[in-house]
Order: C-alpha cells, then structure tokens, then sequence
C-alpha cells in the first residue's frame, strides 16, 4: 500500500459530512506540523454546527536565513463531504474504505479526500528532497465547502486579507478530470448570481378573472424574453453567460383560484465579459418595460475568475505532461468551487484532481491508477516552480 492510498483510507474513514471535520484536519495537521508547518486552527459559525478550518504555513528557507520573502504556493481543499444516501444502495459501508477490482471506494474518494492525501503526501516528498527549497508552502483547508460555504474558506480569507497575506499560487484539489488524472485542469470559474423573483397580481376566483389580476400571465412575456436575451458572448476563455430558472412557485393548490404572486428562482452563471451589476441592471430593465409590480432578491455567491497561461499554469501543464503524455484541456466549465473566494488573494488559481464521474453518488471511488499519478503531479509542481 502506499503512502498516499493509506492516508486517503484514513481520511475516508472519518464521517465527516458537511459541516463536520470529523478529525480530518488533525490527521493532516500532526502530518504537517512534522515537516515544520505553523498550524492556525479556526472554528467558526454556530457551536452546534461549528467548521473547522485549518490554514497552514511553512516558511521558505530564504525566510528561515533573514532573506526576503519568496513566492508562496497554497494547497487548498476540504474535509467535508455531501451525504451518503441510502446505504442499502452502498455496495459496502460509506465511511469504511474498500478497496476492491482496482477502485477505492467511500464517500469522499473522489470529492476530494484523495486530493487530500495526495498533497500531503507530495509535500513530504518534495520537503524531503528539498528541504531547504526557496518555496513556501501553505494549505488552506476547511469542513464548510459542500454546505453554505459561509464559515470555510471566505473566513480564512478574508483572516488572510485582513492581516496582509498575499498567496502567489493556489491549486484546488477538487475532482477536474474526465477520464484520466490529469486530462482537464480548470483555469477559471463562472460567476453565480442568483434572484428571487415575486411578481405579485389579484388573488381571484378563476371564473372571474376580470376581477382578478393574474401574475403568472403578467410575468410569461418577460419570462420568454429573458430566455432568449443573449447576456454576452462569452470570450476565449468562457462560453456565453446563460441565465436559467429552477423554480416557479404559483397557486394555492385549489383549481379554480386565480393566485395572488408567482415566485420565480433564477441563476446566472457568468463569464469575465459581465458585471453583477450590469446583469441585475438589464433584468430589472425587462422587468420595468413589461409593466410587472414585483419584489426582487439577489443573492452573489461568487465572481468569476482566470488564470491565464503563465507561471502556474505552465507548471501545471509541465507536470501533467512529465507525468502522464497527457495534455490537459483548460476549461472553466462547471460549478462554482472555493477557489472563487481564494482568487481575492492570490491572482494565480488553478484546480486540479482526480476524475469526477462518480462524485456525490453512491459508491463513489476512485481508480487505484489515478492516485499515484495524482500525488506525483502535485510534487512535479512544486518542483518545478521551486527552480
């Protein structure tokens, strides 16, 4: 067994789902503090469902001598994971690691305990090798990324921004790839801007609609002209921003009542090319033009970001490259990550991990082969950026 596939069996066996640590953290910790890392331990949010939050620092040997500061890359990911589901579904228990025709299974193998554990691992490694590398080395890791995500990384942040620390690099260990380890990284993420919508109307009696005002006809030809505006073309790197409804909430239930307010959820996932503010602006444009009486609720749970091809970019490519033959994709697509909150400190964010097509299911696993190459691309990293 080796060292990176032992570690993740341990990390899996904590059942630490959201916003639970489950004594992750400490596993990683006493690992790093070994290697001569300063540990911050950070509880935030209620006690009863207190995160906890781990920010961790070693600093460069340039440092250690009364040089100056060197470039300082951070691991970053969390501890916890979505539930199991139904455990008669489980081809064997969640939280217990099995290994099995080559796969490792349990919840949090692929989302992202492996990741984890690889980074650890890779860090001993290179330390190991190089233990007075001009590079420092930080982990930013939290148990409050598959909830709100309001007491995880945002507070370590913002604690870091407060205090002006700045971070040069980041790589995220969520799950990226598609096939094999190392076949997509994502250089950037969408923004996420949400609304709630209440167009309001006349409760009536639906035989009298003349003395009734229907909200959900009032709001119809707005709704069919906000799905086909174009809110931007998208650019090299991000497709269009699109704008999608997930609920309509109308009616009291009865058949022959006229509702007083429909309730709409919307969600734009956005590109570089728009502002939050510019896309509230022309919403509300559409709203105003179609005559409609509504109350509005925004809710911004991340601005995009990118990184261009550049120092840790290449390094990456590098890695992946010496590691696999592979030649990574970039790609911006998918969900939002903690990496939206991170990019406020550091201008050079990347993701990389594990391939993603069993994530947040049942028997969720990861291949025995992708998770050395895992490891060995998180240390080719650093040693690249250490030269």
């Amino acid at each position: 067994m080796t060292a990176t596939l032992d570690l993740a069996q341990q990390l899996i066996a904590c059942p630490s789902e959201t916003p639970l640590d489950a004594g992750c953290l400490t596993l990683i910790g006493q690992r790093l503090a070994a290697l001569g890392f300063v540990l911050e331990t950070l509880h935030c949010g209620p006690q009863d469902q207190s995160v906890t939050n781990l920010w961790a620092k070693r600093p460069s040997a340039l440092i250690k001598q009364g040089g100056t500061a060197s470039k300082l890359i951070v691991f970053a990911g969390h501890t916890d994971v979505v539930p199991s589901g139904p455990l008669t579904s489980w081809h064997s228990p969640p939280f217990t690691p099995s290994v099995r025709d080559g796969k490792l299974y349990g919840r949090g193998a692929a989302d992202m305990k492996t990741s984890l554990a690889a980074f650890v691992v890779a860090t001993e490694e290179f330390l190991h090798a190089q233990p007075d590398t001009p590079l420092a080395i930080g982990f930013l890791l939290t148990s409050d990324e598959e909830g709100p995500a309001l007491d995880g990384t945002v507070r370590v942040v913002n604690l870091l921004r407060e205090r002006g620390e700045r971070l040069d690099y980041c790589i995220v260990g969520e799950p990226t790839s598609v096939q094999r380890t190392g076949d997509m990284i994502k250089n950037g993420r969408r923004g996420s801007l949400s609304g709630r919508l209440t167009v309001k109307g006349v409760q009536g009696h639906i035989a009298y609609p003349h003395l009734a005002n229907n909200p959900i006809h009032q709001l119809a030809p707005a709704l069919a002209e906000l799905v086909a505006t174009e809110w931007d073309a998208g650019n090299a790197f991000f497709p269009p921003t699109s704008w999608q409804v997930s609920n309509i909430h109308g009616g009291t239930g009865a058949g022959n009542v006229i509702p007083g307010t429909v309730v709409v959820d919307f969600n734009f996932r956005f590109s570089t090319e728009s502002t939050p503010e510019a896309l509230q602006t022309r919403l509300q444009e559409v709203l105003t033009r179609h005559g409609l009486d509504v109350d509005l609720v925004w809710t911004l749970s991340g601005l995009p970001f990118l990184t261009p091809p550049g120092t840790l970019v290449d390094a990456v490519v590098a890695a992946i490259q010496a590691e696999t033959g592979l030649t990574p994709e970039l790609s911006t697509s998918g969900g939002a990550s903690d990496g939206r909150f991170i990019a406020s400190i550091c201008p050079q964010v990347i993701e990389l991990g594990p391939p993603n097509a069993s994530i947040h299911k049942v028997n969720e696993h990861i291949a025995l082969a992708d998770i050395e190459p895992l490891k060995n691309i998180y240390r080719r990293v650093l040693d690249n950026l250490s030269t």
